[in-house]
């Protein structure tokens, strides 16, 4: 990655990626599967792709892309803001999620995992060239969006988010696996919002910060459709 380039495997991911406006600089695979360009594309063995690929089982193909240029961040529309994610595959679902939801704006704390690791870019199954990531100093950026936008927070001490009100628009922060939201992000957060718990177990440790992030996205993108 630091020569502002990163990995994909598998010949889906790769599809997606070579239909999107990331830029491709090799592609290296055992079939004649994709139409790519002649100088940038090579047939190798199956044994020569197992010792370049990453993954236990190769899946026929290995491409690599150029890293787009970051852009910086627009405080408009729903966003998720990303407190210190270190699981990659937290990340990468997280990435498809906001693909799916329509999110076009990630804001990642700079302590965040990067986006472009390759367990990451797995887990994004091609949504990474959809989502706008961006890796900013998350208490300086939130203290100058929430001029323009509401910021929510995923708190366990929170109010329950299927009885509050929502906006269309707003950052939904979600926080550090382990130790939740940082105390320097909180105090800019504007309200704190929880996924109340239905099973009785006291067993039951939160949720996974990526299935949180789904339940969330799905009750913003309830309320826009009916107003309620």
């Amino acid at each position: 990655m630091k020569e502002g380039l990163f990995v994909i495997e598998g010949k889906k991911g790769i599809l997606e990626l070579l239909d999107s406006r990331l830029k491709l600089h090799s592609l290296y695979t055992t079939e004649d599967i994709f139409e790519a360009p002649g100088e940038r594309s090579f047939f190798i063995s199956e044994a020569e792709l197992k010792k370049i690929s990453k993954l236990k089982t190769p899946q026929a193909a290995l491409a690599v892309f150029y890293i787009p240029k970051q852009g910086k961040p627009e405080a408009k529309g729903l966003q998720v803001a990303l407190d210190e994610i270190q699981d990659p595959g937290n990340l990468g679902t997280i990435i498809r999620m906001c693909d799916w939801f329509g999110i076009e704006q990630l804001i990642c704390s700079r302590g965040t995992v990067d986006c472009y690791n390759p367990k990451v870019v797995q887990a994004t199954m091609g949504s990474i060239a959809r989502v706008q990531i961006h890796y900013v100093d998350l208490p300086e950026y939130l203290a100058e969006a929430k001029k323009k936008l509401p910021v929510y927070g995923a708190f366990l001490e929170g109010e329950n988010v299927y009885s509050q009100p929502l906006s269309a628009e707003g950052i939904v922060v979600m926080g550090n696996e382990a130790n939740g939201i940082s105390t320097e992000v909180e105090k800019l957060v504007n309200q704190k919002l929880k996924i109340p718990q239905f099973g009785s177990s006291q067993r039951t440790e939160s949720l996974n910060v990526a299935t949180a992030t789904a339940i969330f996205l799905s009750e913003f993108r309830r309320r826009t459709l009916t107003g309620k």
